[in-house]
Parts: structure tokens; sequence; C-alpha cells
């Protein structure tokens, strides 16, 4: 059986709750809610230095488990046990916050982690720094319905140019994976297809993972109550069956122009992947210039990060890849342990 990591990415607000909740009711999987240092400790590295020196792991653990803004407290494990854990493990970056989620795991007696954050679509070429046997699982959703339900958040304010450039740059990017990455380590499906028959798509799921399929995954709302904190009162749809109620709404939830632009964004991208253009008016000239600078201006910052990062890689202070599951310490060229057996060690 896999011990492989698994990422749930895509869009905001496309039904990604949802699917971290049908993995986590699964026997042997276990998804954690949305944290906030994966990506920050990996920028943040350098600041680290060696972790190989396990005094060096210990200030990136107790950053990892105190800091405010990593949202460390929604795992519920003690965080001086993930401290020591993290100063007694592995001596690289990815086996630090791979250990967070290892022992989130470990509280469900689950032998395989996930983790979801649709902003990750955009940022797998570091995950795979830091857990090169991961699987990534992106879900689709109409733009459109992205683009409604994004507007609607309280946590949402930007304007419905970012809402569009949003999902844009999401399936962009999977276009990109869907290209480059293996069969085994990328997987697509789309909300629409997921809520309309669960079975058929998550047996499908199942297999990408190596995984049986369990009955569970159908109805995941006992999980919700496990997985998703209290305070994020917008998934309150997740505490209930999975329901199509909310497919094509987009057209009661959005301005006349904002469908228009939407249709002049994602035209060959809505049509690419199944979905039918409202054959809306032609969206106003200057929606479109405002839209195009949107745009513009976040891939400039993108680029710019980008750039940095990989002047960054040139310096590494420490290994970055975990050496935690099997497939990991395959890759890095560890000996196979002794508790673990050869078609485990082999995986990947």
């Amino acid at each position: 059986m896999s011990d492989r990591p698994v990422f749930v990415i895509g869009c905001p607000r496309s039904g990604t709750t949802m699917l971290q909740l049908m993995l986590h009711s699964h026997p042997r999987l276990a998804v954690a809610p949305e944290t906030k240092f994966v990506l920050p400790a990996y920028y943040r590295r350098r600041v680290f230095g060696d972790l190989r020196d396990a005094a060096r792991r210990r200030p990136l653990a107790e950053w990892i488990a105190g800091d405010r803004s990593t949202k460390f407290r929604e795992l519920k494990i003690a965080k001086a046990d993930f401290v020591r854990e993290a100063v007694e493990g592995p001596g690289s970056l990815g086996s630090v916050i791979g250990t967070a989620f290892r022992m989130y795991a470990d509280r469900f007696d689950k032998p395989r982690w996930g983790d979801k954050r649709p902003s990750y679509v955009k940022h797998t070429d570091l995950l795979l720094r830091l857990f090169p046997d991961a699987q990534f699982i992106h879900l689709i959703r109409d733009g459109r319905d992205c683009v409604a339900s994004l507007k609607e958040m309280p946590w949402y304010t930007a304007d419905s140019f970012h809402a569009i450039a949003t999902w844009a740059e999401a399936m962009d990017a999977g276009e990109r994976l869907r290209r480059t990455l293996p069969e085994d380590t990328y997987f697509e499906l789309r909300y629409e297809d997921l809520t309309d028959d669960p079975e058929t798509e998550l047996k499908k799921l199942c297999v990408f993972l190596d995984e049986d399929f369990s009955p569970a995954m159908v109805s995941p709302r006992e999980a919700a109550s496990m997985a998703v904190p209290v305070h994020k009162v917008w998934h309150s749809n997740t505490h209930g069956e999975v329901t199509r109620s909310r497919v094509g709404s987009w057209a009661k939830r959005l301005d006349s122009w904002e469908i228009s632009l939407c249709e002049h964004v994602f035209g060959e991208r809505l049509e690419a992947n199944g979905y039918e253009l409202s054959g809306a008016p032609s969206a106003a000239k200057e929606h479109v210039a405002a839209c195009n600078k949107t745009m513009a201006r976040r891939r400039t910052s993108r680029l710019r990060k980008g750039f940095r990062d990989r002047i960054n890689r040139m310096r590494e202070p420490s290994p970055v890849a975990a050496l935690l599951t099997s497939g990991q310490r395959v890759l890095a060229g560890v000996p196979q342990q002794r508790n673990e057996s050869p078609e485990l060690a082999e995986h990947n």
C-alpha cells in the first residue's frame, strides 16, 4: 500500500474542502485542515540554517508550532511533542514540515497524510522539492461558479478582476502540470462530475492513489466535525450530504458584465474542460482592459518571486526533501528500514 503524501489543489471555492473530507473519510487517509506554514517555511528556509544540525531544527519547529500565522493549532497536536519529534527526526526541511502532518495522521491511527490548500496549484514545484513522492489532485469547477462564490466570501476582499485572474491562473497551472507530471503524480476531476456521481469518480481517484475504495467517502459529513474548523462558517455545506444545488448558480449570482467578462477571459479554458458558454454579449473594453492589467500585475509578481527562489536554490543551507516515507527514502538513496516491506520501499 502507498504512503505517498496527497495534496488537494485548485481554484479557491472549487469544492476542495468537500474533496478533503471525502479523502479524510477513507480509513487510511488523514487530510488536514488548511494550515499556513508549508510555503512560508520553505521561503524562510535560509533563516533556520543547516537543518542537519538538530539544534537548528528546534527553532523551525517552534516557529511552525508557535507563530500565530501558521494555523498549526488547527492540527490539534501537542506543540511540545511536535517539536521533540521534529528535532529527533531526519535533518531536512521537508522532514520537519512532514512530521507535523504525520502526527496529524497519527491522531486518527491512519498511515497516510494529505494537505489541502487551493493555492498549492501554483506551487507544485516547491511541494515536489519538499515531498518528491507527492501526488496531486486538481479539482476543477466552472470558473463562473468559482468567481461568484469567491465574491461572497467574508475573507475575500479583492475585486472581480482578481477573482477572474485566480481561476485563469489555476487552470493554466493545471494545464502545465498535465503536460509535465507523470500520470501517477497528477490527477484531475471535475466538481460537477464528483457531485453528480460521487462513487464512480471516487473509485477512479482511489485507483490513482493506489488505495481501495471505501463507501464512507461518498458521505463525508461525519468527517466535517473533525476536519473543518468551527469558525469556518463558509464551509457549512460540508456538514450535509453531497449536493449539486450550486452547480450553474453563477447565472443568478453574477452581474451581466461579470458573465460577459468571465466568458471573454475563460472562453477557451471553459470549453476545453466541458463547460458551455452562455452566449453573453461581448465584454466592455474597459472591463477587459482592467482585467488584463490585473492579470499582468499578478504575473509580474509571480515571476519576481520565482526568480528570487531560483537564486536561493543556488545557496541552500540544508537538504530540502523529506525523508519520512518509503518513496522519499528510496529517491534519496537511504537504506531500507528493517520493518519496511520491500514492496513499499520500491513504491515510486
